[in-house]
């Protein structure tokens, strides 16, 4: 602790535009403590009442798919009591370590909701709850990657007389135990959920899917598939296709029969397109046990029941959507020009976008090598180029 405090370069606190960085997640905490090892102020602001308030509100079962190693912050290690996969417990208490141990400054209660630039045509203004209006010198913007639940707008969604929830408001599976549940979505969140659901003794439970997702094993003989997702990044996509295709084979039985085909498209190609293989949990076995049952895409929603694409009828007492999100960027710098088509910034980490110097992005990628360790790697990014721009 001292070593790391010995690195940290004199800041000065009397500063009145500290850099301010909107989101208290990890790729937040993360960009503050590599700022202020290079001595410039930051400080964290989160609408929340604590630190990593995404992460507190996941579901009871969550691990992450990337390994406790590649996983940690700058600066700070995670715990080997943690294990290989960190739960979600663990992240969290994580993240509230992270931030005492690097005396971040972090303002909880406050939500940002737009930021332009100020009068002098330099620095940032900041709106803020409770009227607040802050000035700084730059801004990080890290309010995450799963930001605002998303939900197809199914026709009958409005009169939908089902239950209905995002994955977001699922916890675990009790309250679904001997029912029927639909889950749609067949992303990570999704297959762990059913099988959450089935190991919780719901009576059955159907998996909706729209696009047949790539199914990779988390770990192969002891080498994770994270390993893998680093070493390909930069491979050419067609290559890693093959490769993918091969390993697929050999790794994952052809669930066809049971309604789960292999993808007819290259896992990276896939990749490419935004799309992340899932990664076994125990799917692959709860599909072939039958106790997953895979179903055709939701088309629309009547009364109490659910119609798919294959032209039936379903009835499920619960549909739970594993969805996906939006990043909810549109209200706080939508003006500005510099979100792309799907409301994502055009520009992310060291580069700032064309005309919005001293505003930076963190965070809103899903890449195959782990969202926490590109986040650490974007953090030493974007604190030199800071750095750079206060000095």
């Amino acid at each position: 602790m001292a070593g790391e405090k010995g690195r940290t370069k004199g800041i000065d606190r009397t500063d009145d535009r500290p850099v301010y960085i909107v989101g208290g997640g990890p790729g937040g905490l993360a960009v503050a403590a590599v700022l202020r090892r290079h001595g410039v102020r930051a400080v964290v602001l989160e609408k929340s009442g604590a630190v990593g308030d995404v992460w507190r509100g996941h579901y009871d079962r969550l691990h992450l798919h990337t390994t406790r190693k590649l996983s940690a912050l700058p600066g700070l290690a995670m715990p080997r009591s943690f294990g290989r996969w960190p739960a979600r417990d663990d992240v969290v208490r994580y993240l509230e370590k992270y931030a005492e141990y690097h005396e971040l400054e972090i303002v909880t209660g406050v939500e940002v909701s737009r930021v332009e630039r100020a009068a002098d045509g330099r620095d940032w203004l900041l709106r803020a709850s409770g009227g607040r209006e802050l000035t700084g010198r730059a801004v990080v913007v890290a309010t995450g990657y799963n930001h605002t639940p998303r939900i197809p707008a199914w026709p009958g969604l409005d009169t939908y007389e089902g239950t209905l929830l995002h994955a977001r408001d699922y916890r675990n599976p009790e309250p679904w135990a001997g029912k029927d549940v639909l889950v749609v979505g067949a992303g990570n969140t999704g297959a762990e959920i059913a099988v959450d659901l089935v190991e919780g003794g719901a009576a059955r439970v159907r998996l909706a899917i729209r696009t047949v997702p790539h199914i990779v094993r988390r770990s192969t003989a002891g080498w994770p598939a994270q390993r893998t997702g680093i070493l390909v990044r930069r491979l050419p996509v067609r290559l890693v296709d093959r490769a993918g295709a091969l390993l697929s084979k050999v790794a994952v039985p052809d669930l066809a029969e049971h309604g789960l085909p292999r993808p007819d498209t290259g896992l990276y190609s896939r990749v490419a397109e935004g799309a992340i293989p899932v990664q076994d949990v125990g799917l692959i076995d709860a599909v072939r046990r039958g106790r997953v049952e895979i179903v055709a895409a939701v088309t629309s929603l009547d009364g109490g029941k659910v119609a798919l694409g294959d032209g039936s009828l379903i009835a499920p007492e619960a549909v739970i959507a594993a969805t996906g999100y939006r990043r909810g960027l549109e209200e706080l710098v939508g003006h500005l020009g510099v979100l792309d088509a799907d409301g994502s910034p055009r520009v992310r980490g060291a580069r700032c976008a064309p005309g919005a110097p001293g505003l930076w992005f963190t965070g809103y990628t899903n890449p195959i090598s782990g969202m926490l360790r590109e986040l650490s790697l974007d953090a030493g990014r974007i604190a030199r180029a800071v750095a750079r721009t206060c000095r």
